[in-house]
This record gives C-alpha cells, sequence and structure tokens, in this order.
C-alpha cells in the first residue's frame, strides 16, 4: 500500500513519495524557548517523531531538522538582570532536550538555532526586496501582503478577513496585515540581542527565522513542513508566503498535528491546568508518557487526564506481561525474541495518515493470540506472536524505554529472575504451610521492589510495574471472584 498523509494546504489525503526516492527530508518548527516544555509540546515532537520513524523503516532515510527559536519577543520579556536572554534561551533548550530524550524522541539529524543562521534570514529578506514584497520603514522591514496575490493559500483566507499582524510596532506599515521580516532596534532591548543590517540595527522577525532554516538546511524545496495545528495562521501561512514569493519552492506536502487539552480544556496558566513536562514525567513512567500522549491520531485532539496515563500504564502492562510469559517458557530461547515480521494489518494502518490507534490495536490483537499461545503450550505460536510485537514497539518507539524490552537475555535480567524465583518458592512454601504472615512479608517485599506478581493454575509469574498493583492478603480468598487477564 502507498503511504499516504493528510496535506493541510490541499486539505485532502494525498499520496506520499519522496522528491528523492533515497533521503525523505522534514522540516517542523521547533519550540521558542522563553520557558520549559508542557505536554503539548511533548505530544507534537512525538507525532513527528513516530512519523520519521515510520517514513525511515518505509523509504530508509530521512534527514529531520527540528529548529530552535532562541530570539524573540517572549525571551527576551521573561530574561531577567540576573540570567539574560541568550541564558534562559539555552537553559530552556536543555530542559527540552532532557523531556524529548526521556520519552524517546529521536534526535534531529539537524537542531539550528535561530541566531546562528542570521545572515541567511538577511540574505532572504534582501532577495524579498528586490522582487517588490518587502519594504523598508522606519528601521524595520515588512512583508507586503497585498503584492502576493497567493498569500492566504495555506488556511484559505481572504487578506481582508484575517485578523491585522501584531508581531511588530506598526509605525511603518503601509497595511495593518503586513508582517516583520526585520525589527529595528529599541530603547531598553539588550545590545547582545542586536545584529547590524542594510536597514539599520535589529533583530530578526520570528516568521523568516524558518523559512531561511529551511532553504539552509534542507535546500529551496524539501518534502514535508509539520508543526502543531496552532502554527497554521499566521506563522506557517507567512513562511509560505515569504519563501514562495521569494522564488522557492518551499515545502511540497504540509502536516500538522492536533493539540492537547486537560480534562476537556484547553491548556490555560489562567485555568491552572498546565501541565509540564517536567510535572508529567514526574509522576509516570516515561513510556506510560509516550504512549498516552501517542496513543491518539496524530490530526486529532487530545484530551489529557489521570485516566489517559491509567489506561496507557495498564495497556503497557499487557503487552509486557505477555512478553516475560514468553520469555519465562522454558522452552523458549530468549535470544529467539528478536524483532519479527510486520503484520500487514500493521503496515497497512501507518500507510494510511499514520494510523498509530489502529496500529496499536494490532499489537494488542497479536498479544491476545500470543497469550492464547502460551495457555495451550503452543510455544512456536508463542514465540512468533512475541516477535511480532516486538518488531512493532520498535517501530513506535515503545521498545528500550526503561528495560521494557524483556526479551533480552542479558546476565542482569538472570540474576534478577533467579532472586524472585526464590523470593516466590519461599512465598509458596509459606502458604503452603499456612503461613500468611510470613507470605504476606515476602509479597510486600517483591512488590517494594516495583514487582507485579501474577497467580494461575499454572504458577506465579512476575513482571516489572511502574507502581505497586495495591496490597492483598495472601490469605484465604474467593477464587472465583478474581479472573485473570490476557
Amino acid at each position: 500500500m502507498t503511504v499516504r498523509l493528510y496535506d493541510t494546504k490541499a486539505q485532502a489525503l494525498r499520496d506520499f513519495a519522496p522528491a528523492r526516492a533515497d533521503d525523505v527530508t522534514i522540516y517542523v518548527c521547533g519550540p521558542t524557548v522563553q520557558s520549559g516544555p508542557h505536554i503539548g509540546h511533548l505530544r507534537g515532537a512525538l507525532a513527528f517523531d513516530i512519523l520519521r520513524r515510520w517514513l525511515a523503516h518505509r523509504f530508509g532515510r530521512v534527514t529531520f531538522v527540528r529548529n530552535v527559536t532562541d530570539i524573540d519577543d517572549k525571551v527576551l520579556a521573561n530574561a531577567t538582570a540576573e540570567e539574560p536572554w541568550w541564558a534562559l534561551a539555552y537553559r530552556m533548550e536543555l530542559e527540552f532536550t532532557r523531556a524529548y530524550a526521556a520519552i524517546g524522541i529521536l534526535p534531529p539529524t539537524y537542531e539550528p538555532r535561530a541566531t546562528a543562521s542570521i545572515p541567511q534570514m538577511q540574505e532572504l529578506i534582501a532577495r524579498l526586496m528586490d522582487e517588490g514584497h518587502a519594504y523598508a520603514a522606519a528601521g524595520d522591514v515588512y512583508f507586503d501582503v497585498r503584492s502576493w496575490s497567493e498569500y492566504g493559500s495555506l488556511t484559505r483566507q481572504s487578506l481582508d478577513a484575517m485578523e491585522p499582524a501584531e508581531d511588530a510596532d506598526p509605525r511603518g506599515k503601509r497595511d495593518p496585515h503586513d508582517f516583520a521580516l526585520w525589527k529595528g532596534a529599541k530603547g531598553g532591548e539588550p545590545s547582545s540581542a542586536v545584529w547590524e543590517s542594510p536597514w539599520g540595527a535589529g533583530r530578526p522577525g520570528w516568521h523568516i527565522e524558518c523559512s531561511a532554516m529551511s532553504r539552509r538546511y534542507l535546500g529551496p524545496q524539501f518534502d514535508i513542513h509539520g508543526g502543531g495545528l496552532d502554527l497554521r495562521f499566521p506563522h506557517h501561512e507567512n513562511e509560505l508566503a515569504q519563501s514562495t514569493a521569494a522564488g522557492d519552492p518551499f515545502a511540497r506536502y504540509w502536516v500538522h498535528n492536533g493539540l492537547v487539552t486537560v480534562n476537556g480544556q484547553k491548556m490555560s496558566k489562567s485555568l491552572f491546568n498546565f501541565v509540564l513536562a517536567h510535572d508529567a514525567l514526574r509522576d509516570r513512567d516515561p513510556l506510560v508518557v509516550r504512549y498516552a500522549l501517542g496513543a491518539a491520531h496524530y490530526r486529532s485532539n487530545l484530551d489529557v487526564s489521570d485516566k489517559t496515563f491509567d489506561e496507557a500504564e495498564a495497556a503497557l502492562e499487557r503487552i509486557r506481561t505477555f512478553l516475560q510469559r514468553v520469555r519465562r517458557d522454558p522452552d523458549a530461547d530468549p535470544a529467539a525474541l528478536s524483532p519479527g515480521a510486520l503484520p500487514e494489518t500493521f503496515t497497512a494502518a501507518l500507510d494510511d495518515d499514520l494510523g498509530v490507534p489502529q496500529a496499536l490495536a494490532v499489537i494488542h490483537e497479536t498479544v491476545r493470540r500470543g497469550n492464547s499461545a502460551v495457555d495451550a503450550h503452543d510455544i512456536d505460536g508463542a514465540v512468533d506472536a512475541a516477535r511480532s510485537v516486538v518488531a512493532m514497539l520498535d517501530i513506535l518507539g515503545l521498545n528500550g524505554l526503561g528495560g521494557f524490552a524483556t526479551a533480552d537475555g542479558s546476565a542482569e535480567a538472570s540474576a534478577l529472575d533467579a532472586l524472585v524465583q526464590t523470593m516466590l518458592r519461599q512465598r509458596a512454601d509459606a502458604r503452603s504451610a499456612k503461613d500468611w504472615a510470613a507470605a504476606d512479608r515476602i509479597r510486600d517485599a517483591i512488590a517494594a521492589a516495583g514487582i507485579m506478581l501474577e497467580d494461575s493454575t499454572e504458577g506465579t509469574s512476575w513482571s516489572l510495574a511502574a507502581a505497586a498493583a495495591g496490597s492483598r492478603s495472601d490469605g484465604p480468598i474467593d477464587t472465583d471472584s478474581h479472573t485473570k487477564e490476557n
């Protein structure tokens, strides 16, 4: 099946084929680093991480550029005398990098900072002025939106229906919709945030940064331009206008991810529901955060609550328990649980506009089939299912975080298993002797180590858990009221 992506500009699904068959090129608007990341930033970066992984699987190579906007009005506003703007920007950039790495987002091929491409921005501005699409006024330079008839083509808006551009002082504007390409220096701004230019000292506007950096690292045309849905206007509309007006073909496909709400409400500091990445990663296992933020379709808005993370944790535990059941089967070679073939249904789901929800459904169906094989002592069928699961987890970036890949045969895993099995035998002996207090002490010690037990008619198996599963007495119980979930 051909890979298809929803092109925001075309407002339709389109067959995707890179301009160069052996190298997919992607530019994604990265963060403006005036403050630390929130879960919306993580969700957006994760959507394009999964897309990147899938296109790399399909086409072999992806050149992925994600910028850092380190000079901006907001960065300057949040700076202090004790922490200048460039120090704040770097500290926040490191916070983003740590948060991305925590949930397994691959580092970009290139991650340029805006301040490192000022000459390229000035060169692009000069081209626009030469073509009659930009003008200097009162120390600023503006893009003349009425000079470019295609302005508004990305979001399909008429110019007169748009809100005026509020990204610069309107002191020299010919039209309120004109947007700033270069901002003249103002009194009170630090001298370190000023660069010389043919139009006077100042700094670049926000929109020109991405046009210049994408051209510098990917050329005048590249395959995919990505970013959050909230960036379509004015940022991406302005990027498209200034780049194409300067003569660059620019992006061949536009891909946008949906936004994040919290308990049904848009994230807002005024509503005190702004969930920082730091807080989410403090309270939850990073793998749970990745699963929860990546499980919905990338174009949909995602509502996040405690239930979202609880469901993700439960889903991962079902997968983890199955892989551990297979690995612990005495007839299964741990080394046999290397990645296997991807099911056709999984491939079809991701080919169809990155259908992650459908792909996850294939994983869980394969887990159910694999558990049935374990129950039936069909070790070949169980191993085949487990290898498919591992391969699918690899594609989605869900394997390898926090020791989730339980199919390894490492010495550490073997040593841990030997210790737990010894404690399980001691617990079984205590239960046989009806020494419930001793059995409880052993069970509590195991739980305190982050290990969850699963009792069945075939014995007791164990798995690593992000948190203790809760307490339960080892005394006599009504076995009919406890069912095993595969």
